[in-house]
């Protein structure tokens, strides 16, 4: 089956030009000129790949996004945008892009970047399905968490980050490892990200938190996973 990219942009040569390159190139493409029109194509088509511009009318492509996560929308996202100042890339990771590419870019790194992303969501999608440790459930094909049988909410980061752990089960990985599979290599964040969303895996999954048996601090090197 042909992967799906939906492209949000309103300029239209722009728009055009990564149409015919992305069909070229195998995908199917389907083209959104502002936010709204945006949002209803990515809930009606499911595309495996968003490549979404920041400055579009209607609704910007940062409210695009954080309306895309609140409803559970698993689907990566690249930012492209000509907004490439660090506060910007730094908001659109934190939104929960994953990646961000300013304009003007070069066809050859855009598709380098397309193909990391989908590299990634193909591993994630062809690995481990679920998980159970101590009183936690988890189902990673249909996203939901629940301890002793009662569902909990989980973001996308969280799920990411408990798959990266079961993946890596006994090892001790360090925060930049972390960031590379969860947050991607070109996160620009710092590894006190990675400690904020361990201390929220821990006061929602370990029985106590203050001597978690799950989630373990590995002193002078990061963090270790065990069931």
């Amino acid at each position: 089956m042909q992967e799906k990219i939906l492209v949000i942009e309103d300029d239209r040569d722009i728009a055009k030009g990564l149409r015919h390159n992305l069909r070229f190139e195998g995908y199917e493409v389907h083209l959104a000129s502002d936010g709204i029109e945006g949002l209803d194509l990515a809930r009606s088509k499911q595309p495996d790949l968003i490549l979404l511009d920041v400055m579009l009318p209607k609704m910007n492509g940062f409210e695009v996004l954080r309306e895309l996560r609140r409803l559970d929308q698993e689907t990566p996202v690249i930012v492209l945008s000509a907004k490439g100042g660090e506060i910007d890339v730094v908001r659109g990771l934190e939104l929960g892009a994953d990646d961000y590419v300013p304009k003007p870019f070069g066809l050859s790194e855009l598709l380098a970047r397309i193909n990391s992303v989908l590299r990634r969501k193909r591993r994630y999608d062809n690995q481990v399905a679920s998980t159970c440790f101590g009183d936690v459930s988890v189902d990673f094909t249909a996203r939901t968490v629940s301890v002793r049988g009662d569902p909990i909410p989980a973001t996308k980061r969280e799920l990411d980050l408990i798959h990266f752990f079961v993946s890596k089960e006994g090892q001790a990985v360090t925060r930049q490892q972390i960031i590379n599979a969860v947050w991607g290599f070109d996160y620009y964040g710092t590894d006190r990200t990675v400690d904020n969303f361990i201390n929220r895996l821990r006061q929602k999954f370990e029985v106590d938190p203050d001597n978690p048996k799950h989630f373990l601090t590995i002193r002078g090197v990061g963090y270790r996973f065990q069931q």
